[in-house]
Protein backbone atom coordinates (compact mmCIF):
# COMPACT_ATOMS: atom_id res chain seq x y z
CA UNK A 1 0.00 0.00 0.00
CA UNK A 2 1.07 3.36 0.04
CA UNK A 3 3.13 4.53 2.55
CA UNK A 4 1.13 7.35 3.52
CA UNK A 5 -1.32 4.95 4.94
CA UNK A 6 1.11 4.10 7.81
CA UNK A 7 1.14 7.31 9.89
CA UNK A 8 0.06 10.58 10.18
CA UNK A 9 2.33 13.24 8.05
CA UNK A 10 4.22 16.07 9.75
CA UNK A 11 5.57 19.70 7.99
CA UNK A 12 8.35 18.87 5.69
CA UNK A 13 10.70 21.47 7.71
CA UNK A 14 10.30 19.11 10.73
CA UNK A 15 11.57 16.08 8.41
CA UNK A 16 14.75 17.90 7.86
CA UNK A 17 15.16 18.88 11.78
CA UNK A 18 15.13 15.60 12.69
CA UNK A 19 17.15 14.03 10.35
CA UNK A 20 19.76 16.51 10.98
CA UNK A 21 19.75 16.25 14.89
CA UNK A 22 19.96 12.74 14.37
CA UNK A 23 22.14 12.04 11.26
CA UNK A 24 24.24 15.32 11.51
CA UNK A 25 24.72 16.03 15.24
CA UNK A 26 24.06 12.72 16.51
CA UNK A 27 21.50 13.44 18.69
CA UNK A 28 19.52 10.69 20.93
CA UNK A 29 15.41 10.38 19.73
CA UNK A 30 14.71 11.48 23.72
CA UNK A 31 17.05 14.74 22.85
CA UNK A 32 15.45 15.32 19.34
CA UNK A 33 12.03 14.58 20.67
CA UNK A 34 12.26 18.22 23.04
CA UNK A 35 13.62 19.85 20.75
CA UNK A 36 11.10 19.93 17.53
CA UNK A 37 8.16 19.21 20.05
CA UNK A 38 7.17 16.10 18.70
CA UNK A 39 6.64 12.94 20.33
CA UNK A 40 9.60 10.20 20.89
CA UNK A 41 7.30 8.28 18.90
CA UNK A 42 7.24 10.45 15.63
CA UNK A 43 10.70 11.33 15.73
CA UNK A 44 11.79 7.26 15.99
CA UNK A 45 9.37 6.62 13.01
CA UNK A 46 10.05 9.34 10.83
CA UNK A 47 13.87 8.18 11.28
CA UNK A 48 13.29 4.95 10.40
CA UNK A 49 11.08 5.72 7.12
CA UNK A 50 13.86 7.36 6.11
CA UNK A 51 16.39 5.08 6.30
CA UNK A 52 14.27 2.27 4.93
CA UNK A 53 13.85 4.55 1.73
CA UNK A 54 18.05 4.77 1.34
CA UNK A 55 17.70 8.37 2.61
CA UNK A 56 20.76 9.90 4.02
CA UNK A 57 22.23 13.52 5.33
CA UNK A 58 23.96 14.15 2.53
CA UNK A 59 20.98 13.46 -0.17
CA UNK A 60 18.68 15.46 2.57
CA UNK A 61 20.28 18.53 2.08
CA UNK A 62 20.01 18.19 -2.08
CA UNK A 63 16.33 16.98 -2.15
CA UNK A 64 13.71 19.52 -2.92
CA UNK A 65 10.73 19.60 -0.36
CA UNK A 66 8.33 17.91 -2.90
CA UNK A 67 10.80 15.16 -3.74
CA UNK A 68 11.75 14.53 0.10
CA UNK A 69 8.34 14.07 1.19
CA UNK A 70 7.91 11.65 -2.07
CA UNK A 71 10.42 9.46 -0.61
CA UNK A 72 9.45 9.92 3.09
CA UNK A 73 5.76 9.46 2.03
CA UNK A 74 5.29 7.77 -1.02
CA UNK A 75 3.75 9.31 -3.83
CA UNK A 76 0.00 11.53 -3.09
CA UNK A 77 -3.38 9.76 -3.05
CA UNK A 78 -4.08 10.80 -6.37
CA UNK A 79 -2.05 8.86 -8.01
CA UNK A 80 -2.44 5.77 -6.80
CA UNK A 81 -5.11 4.49 -9.42
CA UNK A 82 -8.83 4.19 -9.49
CA UNK A 83 -9.43 3.22 -5.62
CA UNK A 84 -12.92 4.83 -4.70
CA UNK A 85 -12.18 8.24 -2.58
CA UNK A 86 -14.19 8.41 0.56
CA UNK A 87 -16.72 11.22 0.52
CA UNK A 88 -15.68 13.48 3.77
CA UNK A 89 -18.82 15.46 3.79
CA UNK A 90 -21.25 12.68 4.41
CA UNK A 91 -18.78 10.97 7.06
CA UNK A 92 -19.11 14.15 8.34
CA UNK A 93 -22.56 14.50 8.78
CA UNK A 94 -22.91 10.74 9.47
CA UNK A 95 -20.50 11.49 12.41
CA UNK A 96 -23.35 13.72 14.39
CA UNK A 97 -25.39 10.01 14.38
CA UNK A 98 -25.50 9.14 17.61
CA UNK A 99 -22.88 5.76 17.79
CA UNK A 100 -21.70 6.52 14.78
CA UNK A 101 -17.76 6.51 14.32
CA UNK A 102 -14.83 6.12 11.96
CA UNK A 103 -14.64 2.52 12.00
CA UNK A 104 -17.94 2.11 11.08
CA UNK A 105 -18.48 4.34 8.10
CA UNK A 106 -15.12 2.79 7.22
CA UNK A 107 -16.27 -0.69 7.62
CA UNK A 108 -19.43 0.50 4.98
CA UNK A 109 -16.62 1.64 2.92
CA UNK A 110 -14.80 -1.68 2.37
CA UNK A 111 -18.24 -3.08 2.09
CA UNK A 112 -18.96 -1.17 -0.95
CA UNK A 113 -15.25 -0.49 -1.87
CA UNK A 114 -13.56 -4.03 -1.29
CA UNK A 115 -10.07 -2.46 -2.97
CA UNK A 116 -10.96 1.10 -0.88
CA UNK A 117 -8.44 2.62 1.03
CA UNK A 118 -7.19 0.60 4.65
CA UNK A 119 -8.33 2.22 7.65
CA UNK A 120 -5.81 4.75 8.51
CA UNK A 121 -5.83 6.24 5.00
CA UNK A 122 -9.44 6.56 5.04
CA UNK A 123 -9.06 8.19 8.45
CA UNK A 124 -6.52 10.51 7.28
CA UNK A 125 -8.30 11.80 4.04
CA UNK A 126 -11.69 13.12 6.49
CA UNK A 127 -8.69 14.37 8.78
CA UNK A 128 -7.18 16.36 6.37
CA UNK A 129 -10.73 17.81 4.93
CA UNK A 130 -11.78 18.62 8.18
CA UNK A 131 -8.30 21.15 9.33
CA UNK A 132 -9.26 22.78 6.39
CA UNK A 133 -13.07 23.73 7.38
CA UNK A 134 -14.25 26.20 9.86
CA UNK A 135 -12.85 26.13 13.60
CA UNK A 136 -16.39 25.41 14.93
CA UNK A 137 -16.68 22.32 12.57
CA UNK A 138 -13.42 20.59 13.54
CA UNK A 139 -15.58 19.70 17.17
CA UNK A 140 -17.65 16.80 16.51
CA UNK A 141 -20.92 17.41 18.10
CA UNK A 142 -24.03 14.62 17.95
CA UNK A 143 -26.95 15.40 17.15
CA UNK A 144 -29.50 16.40 19.74
CA UNK A 145 -26.46 16.53 22.52
CA UNK A 146 -25.86 20.24 22.79
CA UNK A 147 -27.37 23.84 22.11
CA UNK A 148 -25.05 26.91 22.24
CA UNK A 149 -26.55 30.09 23.48
CA UNK A 150 -25.18 33.45 23.99
CA UNK A 151 -25.88 37.02 23.31
CA UNK A 152 -24.32 39.41 20.30
CA UNK A 153 -22.11 42.00 21.20
CA UNK A 154 -23.29 44.23 18.80
CA UNK A 155 -26.88 45.43 19.43
CA UNK A 156 -29.83 46.14 17.30
CA UNK A 157 -31.72 49.17 18.10
CA UNK A 158 -35.47 50.66 16.92
CA UNK A 159 -36.80 53.96 17.03
CA UNK A 160 -39.06 55.09 20.03
CA UNK A 161 -42.34 57.42 18.27
CA UNK A 162 -42.78 59.19 21.22
CA UNK A 163 -39.45 60.45 21.81
CA UNK A 164 -37.35 59.71 18.42
CA UNK A 165 -34.88 58.15 19.82
CA UNK A 166 -32.59 55.03 19.32
CA UNK A 167 -33.57 52.21 21.83
CA UNK A 168 -30.62 49.52 22.13
CA UNK A 169 -31.87 46.01 22.41
CA UNK A 170 -30.11 42.79 22.73
CA UNK A 171 -29.80 39.64 20.48
CA UNK A 172 -30.10 36.35 21.92
CA UNK A 173 -28.46 33.61 19.71
CA UNK A 174 -28.59 29.68 19.96
CA UNK A 175 -27.59 27.02 18.02
CA UNK A 176 -27.63 23.68 17.71
CA UNK A 177 -24.83 21.37 17.77
CA UNK A 178 -25.64 18.76 15.66
CA UNK A 179 -27.29 20.68 12.35
CA UNK A 180 -26.39 24.34 13.60
CA UNK A 181 -30.38 25.30 12.94
CA UNK A 182 -29.83 28.64 14.47
CA UNK A 183 -32.40 30.91 16.10
CA UNK A 184 -32.12 34.38 16.89
CA UNK A 185 -34.49 37.24 18.38
CA UNK A 186 -34.36 40.65 20.07
CA UNK A 187 -35.22 41.32 23.59
CA UNK A 188 -35.06 44.25 25.42
CA UNK A 189 -32.44 43.12 28.10
CA UNK A 190 -30.54 40.44 29.45
CA UNK A 191 -32.27 40.00 32.43
CA UNK A 192 -33.66 36.83 33.92
CA UNK A 193 -36.84 37.55 32.62
CA UNK A 194 -36.03 37.63 28.88
CA UNK A 195 -33.46 35.24 29.04
CA UNK A 196 -35.51 32.55 30.25
CA UNK A 197 -38.16 33.90 28.08
CA UNK A 198 -35.86 33.18 24.88
CA UNK A 199 -34.92 30.11 26.33
CA UNK A 200 -38.69 28.78 25.99
CA UNK A 201 -39.36 31.06 22.45
CA UNK A 202 -35.89 29.13 21.42
CA UNK A 203 -37.29 25.59 22.49
CA UNK A 204 -40.54 25.95 20.80
CA UNK A 205 -38.85 27.17 17.43
CA UNK A 206 -36.59 23.94 17.39
CA UNK A 207 -39.57 21.72 18.19
CA UNK A 208 -37.64 19.93 20.73
CA UNK A 209 -35.02 19.44 23.65
CA UNK A 210 -30.72 19.03 23.33
CA UNK A 211 -29.58 16.89 26.90
CA UNK A 212 -27.22 19.80 27.52
CA UNK A 213 -27.57 23.38 27.05
CA UNK A 214 -24.32 25.72 27.09
CA UNK A 215 -24.52 29.17 28.25
CA UNK A 216 -21.89 31.39 28.65
CA UNK A 217 -21.35 32.34 32.72
CA UNK A 218 -23.68 35.52 32.20
CA UNK A 219 -25.60 36.24 35.54
CA UNK A 220 -29.03 35.37 34.04
CA UNK A 221 -27.27 31.77 33.51
CA UNK A 222 -25.16 31.41 36.51
CA UNK A 223 -25.37 33.26 39.95
CA UNK A 224 -21.82 32.05 41.44
CA UNK A 225 -19.70 32.06 38.33
CA UNK A 226 -16.68 29.44 38.88
CA UNK A 227 -13.87 27.51 36.44
CA UNK A 228 -14.70 24.24 37.67
CA UNK A 229 -18.09 24.33 39.53
CA UNK A 230 -20.32 26.85 38.93
CA UNK A 231 -23.46 27.79 40.43
CA UNK A 232 -26.46 27.90 38.18
CA UNK A 233 -29.27 30.19 38.55
CA UNK A 234 -32.40 28.61 40.67
CA UNK A 235 -34.42 29.56 38.04
CA UNK A 236 -32.73 28.70 35.24
CA UNK A 237 -31.94 25.22 36.49
CA UNK A 238 -35.86 25.04 37.20
CA UNK A 239 -36.25 25.53 33.28
CA UNK A 240 -33.74 23.51 32.26
CA UNK A 241 -35.81 20.78 34.91
CA UNK A 242 -38.85 20.90 33.28
CA UNK A 243 -37.79 20.65 30.08
CA UNK A 244 -35.58 17.49 30.91
CA UNK A 245 -32.49 19.23 30.03
CA UNK A 246 -29.02 20.36 32.05
CA UNK A 247 -26.91 23.01 32.26
CA UNK A 248 -23.08 23.23 31.47
CA UNK A 249 -21.86 26.82 30.95
CA UNK A 250 -18.43 26.98 29.30
CA UNK A 251 -15.68 27.89 31.22
CA UNK A 252 -14.21 31.76 31.58
CA UNK A 253 -11.86 32.29 28.95
CA UNK A 254 -11.98 29.28 27.21
CA UNK A 255 -13.71 30.21 23.79
CA UNK A 256 -13.34 26.76 22.29
CA UNK A 257 -16.53 25.42 24.80
CA UNK A 258 -18.47 27.83 23.23
CA UNK A 259 -16.91 27.76 19.74
CA UNK A 260 -20.30 26.98 17.86
CA UNK A 261 -21.77 29.83 19.74
CA UNK A 262 -19.37 32.29 18.71
CA UNK A 263 -19.25 31.64 15.13
CA UNK A 264 -23.07 31.33 15.32
CA UNK A 265 -22.83 34.79 16.88
CA UNK A 266 -20.85 36.18 14.37
CA UNK A 267 -23.11 34.46 11.08
CA UNK A 268 -26.14 36.18 13.01
CA UNK A 269 -24.40 39.83 12.48
CA UNK A 270 -23.30 39.36 9.41
CA UNK A 271 -26.07 38.01 7.71
CA UNK A 272 -29.25 39.69 10.16
CA UNK A 273 -28.01 42.93 11.76
CA UNK A 274 -25.94 43.98 8.62
CA UNK A 275 -28.76 43.02 6.20
CA UNK A 276 -31.13 45.53 8.45
CA UNK A 277 -28.21 48.27 9.25
CA UNK A 278 -30.22 50.48 6.74
CA UNK A 279 -33.66 49.95 7.86
CA UNK A 280 -35.91 51.24 10.72
CA UNK A 281 -38.23 49.76 13.36
CA UNK A 282 -40.29 51.69 15.56
CA UNK A 283 -40.75 48.39 17.71
CA UNK A 284 -39.50 45.49 19.34
CA UNK A 285 -42.50 43.48 17.91
CA UNK A 286 -41.75 45.00 14.52
CA UNK A 287 -37.72 44.51 14.44
CA UNK A 288 -38.47 40.83 15.96
CA UNK A 289 -40.63 40.17 12.96
CA UNK A 290 -37.78 41.39 10.20
CA UNK A 291 -35.19 39.29 12.29
CA UNK A 292 -37.65 35.79 11.64
CA UNK A 293 -37.74 36.00 7.96
CA UNK A 294 -33.72 36.52 7.97
CA UNK A 295 -33.16 33.66 10.15
CA UNK A 296 -35.64 31.49 7.95
CA UNK A 297 -33.53 32.76 5.35
CA UNK A 298 -30.35 31.61 6.86
CA UNK A 299 -31.11 28.76 8.31
CA UNK A 300 -31.76 27.61 4.10
CA UNK A 301 -28.69 28.88 3.15
CA UNK A 302 -26.64 26.45 1.13
CA UNK A 303 -23.45 26.00 3.29
CA UNK A 304 -20.68 24.96 0.68
CA UNK A 305 -18.09 23.04 3.42
CA UNK A 306 -21.06 20.50 3.71
CA UNK A 307 -21.64 19.94 -0.17
CA UNK A 308 -24.73 22.45 -0.34
CA UNK A 309 -26.39 21.36 2.44
CA UNK A 310 -28.34 23.95 4.63
CA UNK A 311 -29.27 24.02 8.25
CA UNK A 312 -32.64 23.43 8.14
CA UNK A 313 -32.17 19.94 5.68
CA UNK A 314 -29.29 18.69 8.49
CA UNK A 315 -31.45 19.29 11.20
CA UNK A 316 -34.52 17.80 9.31
CA UNK A 317 -32.36 14.68 8.33
CA UNK A 318 -30.33 14.42 11.57
CA UNK A 319 -31.22 15.80 14.38
CA UNK A 320 -35.13 16.32 14.64
CA UNK A 321 -35.55 12.82 15.66
CA UNK A 322 -32.23 12.99 18.19
CA UNK A 323 -34.19 15.48 20.58
CA UNK A 324 -35.93 15.27 23.77
CA UNK A 325 -40.12 16.15 22.74
CA UNK A 326 -41.16 19.37 25.07
CA UNK A 327 -43.11 18.68 27.61
CA UNK A 328 -46.69 18.68 28.13
CA UNK A 329 -47.23 21.11 30.82
CA UNK A 330 -46.69 25.03 30.26
CA UNK A 331 -43.16 26.10 32.54
CA UNK A 332 -44.07 28.56 34.92
CA UNK A 333 -41.68 31.41 35.56
CA UNK A 334 -40.14 32.10 38.98
CA UNK A 335 -37.69 33.50 40.38
CA UNK A 336 -35.41 32.44 43.95
CA UNK A 337 -34.15 35.14 46.72
CA UNK A 338 -33.13 34.79 50.05
CA UNK A 339 -35.53 35.68 53.49
CA UNK A 340 -35.15 36.32 56.81
CA UNK A 341 -38.03 35.40 59.16
CA UNK A 342 -38.85 38.49 61.52
CA UNK A 343 -39.97 38.49 64.83
CA UNK A 344 -43.89 38.40 63.91
CA UNK A 345 -43.02 35.09 61.84
CA UNK A 346 -43.53 36.97 58.89
CA UNK A 347 -40.89 37.32 55.74
CA UNK A 348 -41.39 40.39 53.59
CA UNK A 349 -41.63 39.13 49.73
CA UNK A 350 -41.56 42.50 46.95
CA UNK A 351 -42.96 44.48 49.88
CA UNK A 352 -45.90 42.21 51.25
CA UNK A 353 -45.15 39.97 54.44
CA UNK A 354 -46.31 36.82 54.57
CA UNK A 355 -46.18 33.78 57.36
CA UNK A 356 -44.03 30.99 58.06
CA UNK A 357 -44.24 28.68 60.65
CA UNK A 358 -43.70 30.25 64.27
CA UNK A 359 -40.89 27.82 64.77
CA UNK A 360 -38.56 29.68 62.57
CA UNK A 361 -37.98 32.92 64.24
CA UNK A 362 -34.60 34.84 62.23
CA UNK A 363 -33.80 31.36 60.56
CA UNK A 364 -33.09 32.32 56.77
CA UNK A 365 -35.43 30.95 53.92
CA UNK A 366 -35.35 30.58 50.50
CA UNK A 367 -38.25 31.98 48.11
CA UNK A 368 -39.77 30.97 45.10
CA UNK A 369 -42.01 33.87 43.83
CA UNK A 370 -44.51 32.59 40.63
CA UNK A 371 -47.02 35.23 39.35
CA UNK A 372 -49.43 33.47 41.26
CA UNK A 373 -47.94 32.04 44.47
CA UNK A 374 -45.13 32.33 46.97
CA UNK A 375 -43.40 29.25 48.34
CA UNK A 376 -41.19 29.33 51.64
CA UNK A 377 -38.30 26.81 51.93
CA UNK A 378 -35.95 25.91 54.75
CA UNK A 379 -33.58 23.61 54.25
CA UNK A 380 -34.71 22.16 51.00
CA UNK A 381 -38.41 21.59 52.50
CA UNK A 382 -41.35 23.79 51.74
CA UNK A 383 -43.20 25.10 54.88
CA UNK A 384 -45.32 27.43 53.67
CA UNK A 385 -47.15 28.61 50.45
CA UNK A 386 -49.56 31.32 49.84
CA UNK A 387 -51.18 33.28 47.25
CA UNK A 388 -49.19 35.80 46.18
CA UNK A 389 -50.43 39.33 46.98
CA UNK A 390 -50.22 42.97 45.24
CA UNK A 391 -50.85 44.83 48.02
CA UNK A 392 -47.87 46.10 49.46
CA UNK A 393 -47.06 46.45 53.16
CA UNK A 394 -49.78 44.10 54.62
CA UNK A 395 -49.76 40.33 55.69
CA UNK A 396 -50.77 37.15 54.79
CA UNK A 397 -50.87 35.11 57.57
CA UNK A 398 -52.08 31.25 57.84
CA UNK A 399 -53.31 30.78 61.67
CA UNK A 400 -51.27 26.98 61.42
CA UNK A 401 -48.08 29.37 61.67
CA UNK A 402 -48.70 31.44 64.90
CA UNK A 403 -47.73 30.07 68.40
CA UNK A 404 -50.02 29.16 70.96
CA UNK A 405 -50.77 32.24 72.21
CA UNK A 406 -51.54 34.14 69.07
CA UNK A 407 -54.01 31.92 67.95
CA UNK A 408 -55.98 31.89 71.13
CA UNK A 409 -56.74 35.50 70.34
CA UNK A 410 -57.02 34.60 66.33
CA UNK A 411 -59.77 32.58 67.99
CA UNK A 412 -61.71 35.58 69.34
CA UNK A 413 -63.90 37.33 67.74
CA UNK A 414 -62.94 40.31 65.75
CA UNK A 415 -66.43 41.37 64.67
CA UNK A 416 -67.61 41.49 68.25
CA UNK A 417 -65.27 43.96 68.93
CA UNK A 418 -66.12 46.30 66.37
CA UNK A 419 -69.90 45.90 67.27
CA UNK A 420 -69.54 46.75 70.68
CA UNK A 421 -67.55 49.63 69.75
CA UNK A 422 -70.02 50.72 67.15
CA UNK A 423 -72.78 50.50 70.56
CA UNK A 424 -70.99 52.95 72.64
CA UNK A 425 -70.05 55.06 69.62
CA UNK A 426 -68.98 57.11 66.87
CA UNK A 427 -65.61 57.96 68.70
CA UNK A 428 -64.69 54.68 69.72
CA UNK A 429 -65.93 52.76 66.61
CA UNK A 430 -63.50 55.36 65.29
CA UNK A 431 -60.63 54.49 67.69
CA UNK A 432 -61.08 50.59 67.38
CA UNK A 433 -60.58 50.72 63.25
CA UNK A 434 -57.88 52.85 63.66
CA UNK A 435 -55.94 50.28 65.72
CA UNK A 436 -56.54 47.63 63.70
CA UNK A 437 -55.21 49.75 61.06
CA UNK A 438 -52.29 50.29 62.80
CA UNK A 439 -51.10 47.04 63.60
CA UNK A 440 -48.97 44.54 60.98
CA UNK A 441 -50.81 41.96 62.61
CA UNK A 442 -54.74 41.73 63.01
CA UNK A 443 -53.86 39.38 66.41
CA UNK A 444 -52.15 42.50 67.47
CA UNK A 445 -54.35 44.69 67.08
CA UNK A 446 -57.21 42.37 68.38
CA UNK A 447 -55.53 42.28 71.74
CA UNK A 448 -55.45 46.04 72.08
CA UNK A 449 -58.92 46.43 71.05
CA UNK A 450 -60.31 44.23 73.53
CA UNK A 451 -58.24 45.73 76.04
CA UNK A 452 -60.57 49.24 75.09
CA UNK A 453 -63.80 46.61 75.62
CA UNK A 454 -62.45 45.43 79.03
CA UNK A 455 -61.79 49.37 80.04
CA UNK A 456 -64.62 50.53 78.55
CA UNK A 457 -67.20 48.34 80.06
CA UNK A 458 -65.53 49.01 83.64
CA UNK A 459 -66.07 52.91 83.29
CA UNK A 460 -69.32 52.77 81.15
CA UNK A 461 -70.34 53.93 77.74
CA UNK A 462 -70.28 57.95 78.01
CA UNK A 463 -67.11 58.35 79.66
CA UNK A 464 -65.28 55.62 77.31
CA UNK A 465 -66.33 57.83 74.75
CA UNK A 466 -65.32 60.93 75.83
CA UNK A 467 -61.78 59.52 76.25
CA UNK A 468 -61.88 57.69 72.87
CA UNK A 469 -62.81 61.10 71.24
CA UNK A 470 -59.65 62.95 73.68
CA UNK A 471 -57.49 59.99 72.43
CA UNK A 472 -57.79 60.15 68.69
CA UNK A 473 -57.24 63.82 68.96
CA UNK A 474 -53.83 62.70 70.33
CA UNK A 475 -53.48 60.40 67.58
CA UNK A 476 -53.86 57.46 69.92
CA UNK A 477 -53.83 53.97 68.35
CA UNK A 478 -53.97 51.81 71.34
CA UNK A 479 -56.08 51.36 74.23
CA UNK A 480 -54.04 52.55 76.90
CA UNK A 481 -54.56 56.71 76.20
CA UNK A 482 -57.91 55.60 77.18
CA UNK A 483 -57.29 53.78 79.89
CA UNK A 484 -55.16 56.51 81.08
CA UNK A 485 -57.48 59.52 81.04
CA UNK A 486 -60.10 57.68 82.34
CA UNK A 487 -58.10 56.65 85.61
CA UNK A 488 -57.45 60.51 85.98
CA UNK A 489 -60.65 61.44 85.31
CA UNK A 490 -59.62 63.67 82.63
CA UNK A 491 -62.02 62.56 79.58
CA UNK A 492 -63.85 65.47 79.70
CA UNK A 493 -61.22 68.13 79.68
CA UNK A 494 -60.48 68.23 75.54
CA UNK A 495 -64.93 68.65 74.99
CA UNK A 496 -65.17 71.26 72.04
CA UNK A 497 -62.80 72.96 69.72
CA UNK A 498 -60.19 73.80 72.83
CA UNK A 499 -57.06 72.05 73.72
CA UNK A 500 -57.00 70.61 77.20
CA UNK A 501 -56.02 71.86 79.98
CA UNK A 502 -52.67 70.56 80.48
CA UNK A 503 -52.32 68.23 83.49
CA UNK A 504 -49.81 69.24 86.16
CA UNK A 505 -48.16 66.23 87.64
CA UNK A 506 -44.85 64.54 87.84
CA UNK A 507 -45.79 60.52 86.31
CA UNK A 508 -48.18 62.54 83.10
CA UNK A 509 -45.74 63.60 80.06
CA UNK A 510 -48.69 65.24 78.25
CA UNK A 511 -50.17 64.53 75.08
CA UNK A 512 -46.91 64.04 72.46
CA UNK A 513 -46.08 61.04 74.74
CA UNK A 514 -49.59 58.68 72.96
CA UNK A 515 -48.46 59.03 69.86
Amino acid sequence: GNPGDVMEKIAMHQVREILRLRWSLGRSVRQTAASVGLSRGVVSKTTTRASLTGLNWELVCVLSDGALDERVYGKPAALTGDRAEPDPVRMHLELKRPGVTLELLHIEYKEAHPDGFQYTAFCQRYRRWLKRTAPSMRQRHVAGEKTFVDYSGVRPHYIDEATGERVYVELFVAVLGGSSLTYVEATHTQTLADWIGSNQRMYRFVGGVSRAQVPDQLRSAVSEPDWFDPTINRTYQALATHYGTSVFPARPGKPKDKAKAEVAVLIAQRWILARIRNEQFFSLAELNARIRVLNDELNLRAMKRLGGRNRRDIFEQFERDTLLPLPLTTYEYSEWSKARVHHDYHVQVDDHYYSVPSQLLHEQVEVRLTATTIELLHKHRVVATHARSRVKYTHTTTPAHMPPNHRGWAEADPAGVQEWATSVGPMTEALVKRIFESRPVMQQGLRSAMGLRRIGQRYGPDRTEAACGLALRFGATSYKPVERLLKLGREGTGGGDESPTPIEHDNVRGPDSFN
